[in-house]
């Protein structure tokens, strides 16, 4: 961005000293590899004989070329502001963000070295990263019953898509939280206003599985741990994830309690993803219901849980964090998830 706006600064000065400026006796420069401005002394090439030219200028020529030379130079002034502005600005930003990146354990003595090293791929960008929650449609009304849009069954029914779940709420609480002691700003916005133009110019944190952030279903998703609805039997409608290739000792798919019965247990996905642009990161933070969503969130934004992953994922304290999928089981209480221990792990490719 400073290297455009100085070379258009540079155009601009050389048009103005060929047109409007060319009797300015003072020059005002910006020298190729520099960013600092110099004044000197015009000197007028051979086939210009300005003083004869001036000699025979009216008093009030002279008067209303000095006012067009002043004028000129001060607004080349008020441009050279400009441009020192945004020098000033994006040199703070840019040494803001090399100072995060190489001093990850004292840029905030009082935020656990774990935190910047997960997060750091969301503090460094040029942009505030998007926070997606969920945005179910619905079709119904609260007062006499809601249920998921059936896209088969209900062609042009009215869609209700202002309600999101208790965990998503709770979720933006806990991760506005963290990037605040991070010093970052996140960006909110719900899955059924996001664009894929954003996807392609921002990091992204999603929270909410696939059945309720549809957004999720258009971009690079999970491949060892898949979100799959149930569409048949007494658990018709629940989401459970699916181990695409199972461990010693694992199961083949994870499920939350029947639905019949009081939510105990739960199962969440917490996954890095590189996004439609490899530049960018893609977070996926979702659970089999809304309480596993909230889990998931809060596993990654307390210390003990991230130091786990961490140390799973052979991350230290000054490594990079590569692509990986996690499983973490929930344990409910009365609504509330009260432990998670992860599972499952799957590293990506470097």
């Amino acid at each position: 961005m400073v290297r455009v706006q100085a070379g258009r600064l540079r155009t601009k000065l050389g048009e103005y000293y060929a047109s409007e400026g060319a009797d300015d006796q003072i020059m005002v420069e910006l020298p190729k590899g520099t960013y600092a401005l110099t004044f000197h002394p015009r000197n007028h090439g051979p086939g210009r004989n300005h003083a004869s030219t001036h000699a025979h200028e009216a008093p009030g020529s002279l008067d209303a070329s000095g006012r067009t030379s002043r004028a000129g130079i001060v607004a080349v002034v008020a441009f050279s502001v400009v441009l020192a502005s945004v020098v000033a600005v994006a040199t703070d930003r840019f040494l803001n963000r090399r100072v995060a990146e190489a001093h990850v354990a004292t840029d905030n003595p009082d935020v656990p070295v774990a935190f910047h090293v997960f997060w750091k791929g969301f503090l460094t960008g040029p942009q505030e990263p998007w926070v997606i929650f969920s945005n179910a449609a619905f079709v119904g009304r609260p007062y006499v019953g809601m249920r998921y849009y059936n896209r088969a069954k209900d062609s042009g029914a009215v869609i209700l898509d202002h309600y999101t779940g208790v965990g998503e709420v709770l979720a933006v609480h806990a991760l506005d939280g963290v990037f605040g002691k991070l010093r970052q700003q996140i960006r909110v916005k719900r899955g059924s206003l996001f664009s894929l133009d954003d996807a392609k110019n921002d990091d992204l944190i999603f929270i909410g599985s696939p059945s309720e952030n549809l957004t999720l279903l258009e971009l690079p998703a999970t491949e060892e741990f898949i979100f799959k609805q149930i569409t048949s039997g007494p658990r018709t409608g629940t989401m459970e994830i699916i181990n695409s290739h199972p461990g010693t000792g694992e199961p083949k798919e994870f499920l939350p309690s029947p639905p019949d019965q009081s939510l105990s247990e739960d199962f969440s996905v917490i996954a890095l993803k590189r996004g439609l642009n490899p530049a960018h990161a893609v977070l996926i933070l979702a659970g089999a219901t809304t309480i596993g969503t909230q889990a998931a969130v809060e596993y990654v934004c307390q210390q003990n849980s991230l130091e786990e992953l961490l140390l799973r994922l052979s991350v230290s304290n000054s490594g990079e964090l590569r692509p990986f999928e996690a499983v973490i089981r929930v344990k409910v209480a009365k609504g509330v998830p009260v432990g998670s221990q992860l599972v499952a792990l799957r590293k990506g490719p470097a």
